[in-house]
């Protein structure tokens, strides 16, 4: 069968500079700890921690001695004074999208904003920008469409975005907001990179008989990735690694495509690439 990769696949900047840096410290220091996961894939997790690297869930655990990589998704402002309160060697491995919706956030919150994240709640980088919004004493609301806006608003509303998030989404809240009278100040922090993979899935995904999105399944962006392929592709497969997937999976299939979250890495993705053009 014809096996087509997505023009947009895999690991972003964002990701790939938090791998370097993670790479990097191994090979320095021979073993260093990172602040919660690096990023949302377990394969690449697992494989860092067989060469070395350790986890902490927080600054407490973090062992003395070893460098602390803060992890791509950002971290709060609380948990990186702690860090550097401690003198750890602190790397910063957060992306720097995720960098700019911290700071959109803050700044939005200085002005007196009353603070809608659209975004995952409880999800590490909705956390980290929650918290330094927080800070500046706002007041935060994390909502996940437009239903879920709450029901008195301040006067003045900011809006900002956690950056795996689709467009369609927060135009939907802001149109909800407009609807009630208020006039958002909208700080669009969606990551151009992850705008450009979901656009590059929908459209193979609409000329395929099966998609297959390979991605760690705590990952929102892949996750996202494989809800927009099934609404245009119902024969989508979510993936981990190439085991779980079939030669009968695709008995009927001519044509399949394959595209990968923005924390997956290269190698993995060739290899899945590889096992379907053997079906």
């Amino acid at each position: 069968m014809d096996v087509v990769l997505a023009e947009y696949a895999g690991a972003c900047y964002g990701v790939q500079r938090a791998l370097n840096l993670a790479h990097d410290a191994l090979d320095q220091y021979g073993s260093a700890c990172t602040l919660g996961s690096l990023i949302h894939n377990p394969k690449v997790v697992a494989d860092l921690s067989a060469h070395g690297m350790q986890m902490a869930n927080s600054v407490d655990e973090a062992p003395e001695g070893l460098p602390l990589i803060l992890r791509s998704h950002g971290v709060t402002p609380e948990e990186r004074s702690k860090a550097l309160a401690r003198n750890l060697d602190v790397i910063d491995a957060t992306c720097p999208h995720v960098a700019r919706a911290q700071k959109a956030a803050e700044d939005l919150a200085k002005a007196g904003y009353h603070v809608i994240v659209v975004g995952e709640e409880g999800h590490p980088e909705v956390l980290g920008i929650t918290a330094y919004a927080r800070k500046e004493g706002a007041r935060v609301d994390v909502v996940a469409s437009s239903d879920s806006l709450p029901a008195a608003l301040c006067e003045q509303v900011g809006v900002v975005v956690q950056t795996t998030q689709m467009k369609e989404t927060l135009d939907a809240v802001v149109s909800a907001l407009e609807a009630r009278g208020c006039e958002p100040r909208v700080m669009n922090t969606i990551c151009f990179a992850t705008a450009q993979r979901q656009n590059a899935a929908a459209t193979l995904a609409s000329r395929v008989d099966a998609m297959v999105v390979l991605g760690g399944r705590n990952s929102s962006n892949t996750t996202r990735l494989a809800e927009i392929c099934a609404e245009v592709c119902p024969q989508t497969f979510h993936i981990e690694s190439p085991e779980e997937l079939t030669p009968e999976l695709f008995v009927s299939c001519s044509r399949v495509g394959l595209t990968a979250g923005a924390s997956t890495p290269e190698d993995q993705i060739k290899a899945v690439l590889q096992l379907l053009q053997t079906y």
